[in-house]
């Protein structure tokens, strides 16, 4: 089985997937960017893919915490939207075995980790997985950020789940390369173009070690808390550059009009199967 390269997408706000009325054409670059993610992954293999890991930073927890539930339900962790928002179903199953192994391995690695068997899909999830796989047959399983929001600890987590990338698991943080949901629109254009300018040089020109140290370090990148005043949307990029940190870096969605003002970026880590 070849080994599956690892993403941090730019997961986009609340259920938008399912307002193409109200937004237009705003989401189609990131929605297509989505769609392409899963042809990439897959390349000529279409069964290369057998289960999704997602890392949510809409779910914070003590400590490492993975969903186990065989049919997850539905969290609509959003508020303000139109009532056919909070009837959205996204009927992935889960993976028990999958969450088990998960636990596993961060556990062996030091990082305590605990299943859950009640957890839901939570919007960073299924509004991000709805342009990749439609159908909701793949299986999802759900791994928690930690809330002390540690970037040298969710770096060791993807070391420590790297091995699933062999196994024919996709891991996926899912976050937002610029949240500041105060500034989310002109008065946000400054700090995003110099947070993702940043960015791209770091993990796209830096050599793995100096790369790793750049993230360690990303409070001190441009405008970073101006980009993050707080960081869980950024924290599930570690876990997906961890699980990869000697391979290279590639930038697969990028607008700089985001929302009309904003920049925002989804990476991949490792390399594609050959399409």
């Amino acid at each position: 089985m070849a080994r599956l390269p690892t993403y941090f997408v730019s997961h986009g706000g609340g259920p938008w997937p399912w307002m193409r009325e109200q937004y237009g054409s705003a989401y189609d670059q990131l929605a297509a960017s989505l769609a392409a993610l899963r042809a990439e992954a897959e390349g000529k293999a279409h069964d290369a893919v057998r289960a999704v890991l997602v890392v949510s930073s809409h779910w914070e927890t003590p400590q490492f915490m993975v969903s186990s539930g065989t049919a997850p339900g539905m969290i609509y962790d959003y508020g303000g939207f139109p009532p056919h928002t909070y009837q959205v179903k996204y009927p992935a199953p889960g993976e028990p075995a999958l969450a088990r192994r998960v636990a596993d391995l961060l556990e062996a690695a030091g990082h305590p980790a605990a299943l859950d068997a009640e957890r839901g899909f939570d919007h960073g999830t299924f509004s991000m997985l709805y342009p990749v796989y439609p159908e909701a047959r793949m299986p999802v399983v759900q791994l928690s950020i930690r809330r002390d929001l540690d970037p040298a600890a969710h770096l060791a987590a993807g070391r420590a789940l790297a091995p699933l990338r062999d196994e024919g698991i996709l891991i996926i943080g899912s976050g937002l390369s610029y949240h500041n949901l105060r500034q989310f629109g002109p008065n946000g254009r400054e700090a995003s173009r110099a947070f993702d300018g940043w960015l791209q040089h770091a993990l796209l020109e830096l050599d793995p070690a100096q790369r790793e140290q750049a993230m360690l370090r990303w409070e001190a990148a441009p405008m970073a808390r101006a980009a993050h005043p707080r960081e869980e949307h950024l924290i599930p990029l570690m876990v997906a550059l961890g699980a990869a940190e000697q391979e290279a870096a590639a930038c697969v969605y990028h607008e700089d009009a985001f929302m009309g003002n904003l920049t925002v970026s989804s990476f991949r880590f490792g390399a594609a199967p050959q399409a």
